[in-house]
C-alpha cells in the first residue's frame, strides 16, 4: 500500500527556516518520483519543488534559491528544506507521487499526503 506522511511544519518568523519530511511506504525513491505542493487559503495548488526518480530536481521560480529538495534512500524519506521564508510561503504543503518516475506532467500526482501546515508571520 503506497501511503505518504508529511511532517515538519510549523510557525516562523519572515527569514526563518523549516525543514518539511515525507516518508514513503509502499515503494521506493526508485521507483516513483516525489513532488511537494502547497495550497493556500483561497487558492490553487501548485507545485513546489520534485525529485524524480532518476535524482533530478526542479523548483518553482519563487523558491529558487530559498529551498532544497532531496532524499535519503536509506529512510525512503524526501526532504524540503525551507530557508529565507516569506509571508507568501504560508500554506499547506502536501508531498505527492504520480506513481511513476518523472516529475511531469504535474496533474499526473495521485497519491497524497495528509499535509502539513507552515505559517510566516510577524
Amino acid at each position: 500500500q503506497v501511503q505518504l506522511v508529511e511532517s515538519g511544519g510549523g510557525v516562523v518568523h519572515p527569514g526563518g527556516s523549516l525543514r518539511l519530511s515525507c516518508a514513503a511506504s509502499g515503494f521506493t525513491l526508485d521507483d516513483y518520483a516525489i513532488g511537494w505542493f502547497r495550497q493556500a487559503p483561497g487558492k490553487e495548488r501548485e507545485g513546489v519543488s520534485c525529485l524524480s526518480s532518476d535524482g533530478s530536481t526542479n523548483y518553482v521560480p519563487s523558491v529558487k534559491g530559498r529551498f532544497t529538495i532531496s532524499g535519503d534512500n536509506a529512510k525512503n524519506t524526501v526532504y524540503l528544506e525551507m530557508n529565507n521564508l516569506k509571508p507568501e510561503d504560508t500554506a499547506v504543503y502536501y508531498c505527492g507521487t504520480p506513481l511513476g518516475s518523472m516529475c511531469e506532467p504535474p496533474e499526473s500526482f495521485e497519491t497524497w499526503g495528509q499535509g502539513t501546515q507552515v505559517t510566516v508571520s510577524s
